[in-house]
């Protein structure tokens, strides 16, 4: 269904104090999707729409379910939600209560956000206060559900956000049991970067006559975005991506394993980049953090797995690079897609090794794009185009004195910095590594050469045994600790435009 695009909020009949606090951060213009989307859900109509990620999908459901919440004067009630949020990941869940809360605050209305990895008993606590809007992962909800600790029998609006994402997961069963215990007769929002397979069920079965709003394809690729293959070889692959890295402004990495993840963002580390990890190992404590140290800027590049592909936004992410190549051309497009985000400009890369070369050609085909195919080494002019301006890295010695270390594996100490064996981090000093690579931290540059190794016992340097940075057994990483205050929160995972 077509769509005349509004001028703005108040045009498509968002009520005042939404479209003022709107405003107050700097947000007056509505993308396609919401322009799209608004006056039929603001109508209390069903509605399934189709976005591109990092199109707004997150506004175009949050203020009809705020404004909605607002009109209707229900009172909230212990362990009675008023509305529903499922997201597929805790990090997607903390992102859209970033962007609701303050609405939320200026609408009287309380949210709460439900997912794993976190103690149960805060989340159990604000359920039972009561609360208006639960942003929740399904698994954790579920089991509040089950105990007791949550009713969705007063839930008036329910929002599918990633429908396809918790799809893909296995969520499905979880998510139809769950819908099935929230009114019949209440308004459903589902949103979703495509609407086939498992989610065309969830339509089916839930959402009533609902208008659909497809703004994008799933395979449009992005006009502003550039996308290139470097074919390298095995041993060039790292020193291709240190120079990437090392150029001025946020780069996120994929990986396809946890354990790649972990090891990149360790080499890279080591090589003076400051890098942090986001995989399933982390804790939840340890996820935030990095997250946060990337949005913030302390860490200017992140190595992930498709665990941060789909819903995760960070401001200025001006490059991609698919280390690991993706199986799926939908996870290209997802991943590519934490660039070019809201208009902006964004370059994607794929490293190419001899043994890839069908692989990435079938991928770029059913993708739909044309990428630039370019044999590629450390130094190369090409690179210096691709991701322009002066290298830089942090020296070990020069870095402030204050990474935590986490583990995956067992045999982590509980001291200052020790690492936990589900992966958190405790303290803030002497988060060290076994090859005394370095921590990040600022982004002092040294020139002409390798960043300066840590020594043990100093900053970013690390004892080989059990010492305070991490014992032989715990597989430590670093990580970086965000206690440098400003204006940037856990929850907002974005920093200032830092361009390239």
């Amino acid at each position: 269904m077509a769509a005349t695009r509004a001028r703005t909020f108040a045009d498509l009949g968002v009520p005042p104090t939404l479209v003022s606090t709107l405003a107050a951060s700097g947000i007056t213009e509505p993308f396609p999707i919401q322009s799209a989307t608004l006056p039929d859900s603001l109508a209390g109509r069903d509605v399934l729409g189709r976005g591109r990620t990092g199109s707004g999908k997150t506004y175009a459901f949050a203020l009809p379910l705020l404004a909605r919440l607002a009109a209707s004067g229900t009172k909230r009630a212990p362990r009675r939600p008023r509305a529903l949020v499922l997201a597929p990941t805790r990090e997607l869940a903390s992102q859209i209560e970033a962007a609701l809360a303050p609405l939320a605050r200026a609408s009287g209305l309380r949210t709460l956000t439900v997912f794993g990895g976190v103690a149960a008993n805060p989340q159990i606590r604000a359920l039972r206060d009561g609360v208006d809007i639960v942003i929740a992962c399904p698994g954790r909800l579920a089991d509040h559900v089950q105990q007791g600790h949550a009713d969705l029998g007063a839930v008036e609006i329910t929002v599918l956000d990633e429908a396809d994402h918790m799809a893909d997961l296995g969520f499905l069963p979880v998510v139809r049991r769950l819908l099935d215990q929230t009114p019949r007769n209440g308004q459903r929002l589902l949103f979703s970067a495509t609407l086939d397979g498992g989610v065309d069920v969830l339509v089916k079965r839930f959402l009533h006559d609902p208008v659909t709003h497809s703004v994008d394809s799933a395979q449009s690729p992005v006009s502003r975005m550039t996308h290139h293959v470097l074919h390298v070889t095995k041993d060039g692959r790292l020193p291709v991506l240190v120079d990437l890295a090392a150029a001025p402004g946020k780069t996120m990495v994929f990986t396809r394993t946890k354990h790649g993840a972990k090891a990149l963002a360790r080499q890279l580390s080591s090589r003076g980049i400051p890098a942090v990890e986001l995989h399933g190992n982390l804790s939840q404590n340890a996820r935030t953090r990095n997250l946060t140290a990337f949005g913030s800027g302390t860490a200017t590049t992140l190595v992930a797995t498709d665990i941060a592909a789909r819903g995760i936004h960070v401001d200025d992410v001006s490059l991609v690079v698919h280390a690991d190549p993706p199986v799926e051309h939908k996870a290209y497009l997802h991943r590519s897609g934490r660039t070019a985000r809201a208009g902006a400009e964004g370059t994607v890369v794929t490293l190419m090794t001899d043994a890839q070369v069908g692989d990435v050609r079938d991928l770029t085909r059913r993708a739909g794009i044309k990428p630039t195919i370019t044999r590629a080494q450390a130094g190369d002019p090409l690179l210096s185009a691709i991701a322009p301006g002066e290298r830089t890295f942090v020296a070990a010695a020069d870095l402030p004195q204050q990474p935590v270390t986490t583990g995956s594996g067992g045999g982590g100490g509980r001291g200052s910095g020790g690492g936990r064996r589900d992966g958190g981090g405790r303290g803030s000093n002497g988060g060290g590594r076994r090859d005394g690579g370095s921590a990040a931290g600022g982004r002092k540059p040294t020139r002409g050469g390798a960043p300066a190794a840590g020594r043990s016992g100093a900053p970013g340097g690390g004892r080989a045994g059990g010492g305070r940075g991490g014992r032989r057994g715990g597989g430590s990483s670093t990580v970086y600790s965000t206690s440098t205050g400003g204006a940037h929160s856990a929850a907002s995972f974005s920093s200032s435009r830092r361009g390239r």
